[in-house]
């Protein structure tokens, strides 16, 4: 028993001198950007990545002309502020090949409509998969950790081997593109192009619906609609003038039970220059 009590304490005291005389290791610092922080702080390396990618699918393409997406990738490359991006519309499935957010025009000229997203100027460098899908439909609430994206749809009219900017008008959303089509208004049967977003914290969608009032060459005129479990705003014709309106619904939601309560006309006043309540002349909104 005796030797067993001495075995114990003097192994207790090879374990404390042991302890004593280990150092706790400390983080090592550093002032370099982690691997995949470098470029997004350096546009000239973003721009290197840029051109690499682009000439890689230029090589895998089997067609390529003057006026294609890859010629207006490039166009973009040349002639936009660093951390521009011709985005993708979101993938319909796990394993298709996302597609760029274009639709050709061909009435009257050969026109291309463009998504664009653009880099908050003197901060970090958005990357194109964080603002498409519909878990980037939450950036909003770290947005700054990833980058601020600002979205535009452009008008482009190519001509011979040139693109030219017609014009371009900002999407007021951060992230959460799905896709956009061509659509017509059928009250009036004016065209617009209708842009949707997802709207993850709302459970359901938002659609930028860019009316053509005059002709494509004309800037557009912008309506938000959207609808979700408990909200709604569908595209009406309120008061009959070329300007389409709305219908916003308010919902009755106990938790357990979701009814629509009313629906409440706003229509465009060209002098106002905003939507407007048909009950409340101080309920206004600016698209």
């Amino acid at each position: 028993m005796k030797k067993i009590l001495i075995n114990f304490l003097f192994l207790s005291l090879i374990v404390f001198l042991s302890s004593c005389g280990e150092e706790e290791e400390k983080p090592i610092e550093t002032t370099e950007f982690a691997p995949g922080e470098r470029v997004a702080y350096t546009p000239s390396k973003d721009e290197d990545i840029q051109q690499y990618n682009l000439e890689v699918q230029k090589s895998l393409s089997t067609s390529n002309s003057p006026c294609d997406t890859l010629a207006l990738k490039e166009f973009i490359l040349d002639h936009y502020e660093p951390g521009t991006y011709l985005v993708d519309f979101d993938q319909t499935f796990t394993y298709n090949i996302p597609k760029s957010a274009v639709i050709y025009y061909k009435k009257g000229g050969n026109f291309i409509f463009g998504i664009i997203a653009k880099s908050k100027q003197g901060e970090r460098l958005i990357e194109p998969d964080n603002i498409v899908g519909y878990n980037q439909s939450f950036i909003d609430l770290d947005s700054t950790d990833l980058g601020v994206a600002f979205f535009y749809l452009t008008l482009f009219e190519c001509t011979g081997n040139n693109f030219q900017v017609i014009w371009e008008t900002p999407i007021p959303s951060h992230g959460g593109l799905r896709d956009m089509k061509l659509d017509k208004w059928v009250y009036k049967g004016t065209q617009y192009m209708k842009i949707n977003f997802y709207y993850g914290r709302g459970s359901g969608h938002i659609n930028y619906n860019y009316f053509f009032i005059e002709d494509i060459r004309s800037k557009p005129h912008l309506l938000m609609t959207y609808w979700g479990i408990d909200f709604r705003r569908t595209i009406a014709n309120v008061n009959n003038d070329k300007y389409p309106d709305y219908y916003e619904y308010l919902y009755y939601n106990t938790g357990d039970r979701i009814a629509v309560l009313d629906s409440i006309p706003f229509y465009w006043s060209e002098k106002d220059t905003s939507y407007i309540s048909t009950r409340d002349r101080s309920l206004r909104r600016a698209y």
